[in-house]
């Protein structure tokens, strides 16, 4: 499997299997955001998440993937701080406000800065049509979060502080998404990256979310919460790891914008699941943010 991944590095079979990656790891991420902000406490959530993508991760990063090089040890720290901040921002705001209005923000904010940040790491450089396919994108998903603000009646005073939480996170999206990137670039064998990745990434969390639980005057059942945490530990396997494996295949900037078309996927997911309302203008923007995926994918 390596060495077939590696082949495609480069070519136009790796381009197509990247957007199909990214595309898949949208529609899971949709998934994943809602499963932490769902029923439970947005920590006790992720905690129970991370739990059990550490622990399944534990056998493969010491028994079967190659042991990571030398140099990839520095790596994994800067990844460890970066995503223990992203989490921890994310946490802060899913329980400040609603899904449909901070989860756009998060997303929205993240491929900006990610195709930036991928021109200066990567020296990737999108071409006007391209850059157009990134506004279009972006319009329509801080649109949908400006639609969502306009008409929600709950959790309104919260909403200010909750939304420059959600222009932080989607700060630290960017971060990670460049940096994860760089180092799954930086070893012989990615399939080694991934699987570091999760057995280190799933220490923190779950500590954290132990701590809150114990604090917590009525504790809720733990097997729900730890059944939403197996699906949702399973799915973040397949979310990051094919939008990772995508950012190794093709362009970084390309997959991140890719990936942002997750915010349809969610808006669908709190209508259907959430039993959040769904208008006529919230489908427009939604089809709006697929257009600047498409206008992105084809103006390359």
């Amino acid at each position: 499997m390596t060495a077939w991944i590696t082949s495609l590095e480069g070519t136009e079979l790796g381009h197509q299997l990247a957007l199909i990656l990214a595309v898949t790891a949208a529609i899971l991420h949709a998934f994943f955001g809602a499963l932490q902000k769902g029923r439970h406490d947005p920590w006790l959530s992720r905690g129970a998440m991370d739990f059990f993508y550490g622990i399944i991760a534990a056998p493969f990063a010491l028994f079967i993937v190659p042991w990571p090089e030398p140099h990839m040890w520095l790596i994994f720290a800067g990844m460890f701080v970066i995503h223990t901040a992203y989490k921890i921002a994310q946490a802060y705001t899913y329980t400040k406000g609603a899904y449909t209005v901070v989860y756009p923000v998060v997303r929205g904010t993240g491929p900006l800065f990610t195709v930036i940040g991928a021109g200066i790491v990567f020296g990737e450089h999108f071409l006007p049509m391209q850059w157009f396919g990134v506004f279009v994108l972006v319009s329509g998903i801080f649109g949908l979060a400006i639609y969502n603000l306009r008409t929600i009646t709950i959790g309104r005073e919260t909403m200010v502080p909750a939304l420059l939480l959600a222009v932080l996170t989607g700060g630290f999206v960017a971060l990670y998404t460049t940096y994860d990137a760089y180092g799954i670039r930086a070893t012989a064998d990615p399939f080694t990256f991934l699987a570091w990745f999760f057995f280190l990434d799933g220490f923190v969390m779950p500590v954290v979310a132990a701590v809150r639980y114990r604090r917590m005057d009525i504790k809720p059942s733990l097997m729900p919460l730890m059944k939403r945490g197996f699906l949702g530990g399973m799915i973040a396997y397949f979310s990051f790891g094919f939008i990772m494996l995508a950012t190794r295949l093709d362009n970084v900037g390309e997959a991140a914008v890719l990936r942002e078309t997750s915010t349809v996927f969610a808006a669908l997911i709190g209508w259907l699941v959430l039993k959040e309302k769904v208008g006529p203008r919230r489908l427009m923007l939604m089809a709006l943010i697929a257009l600047g995926a498409v206008i992105v994918e084809m103006g390359g």
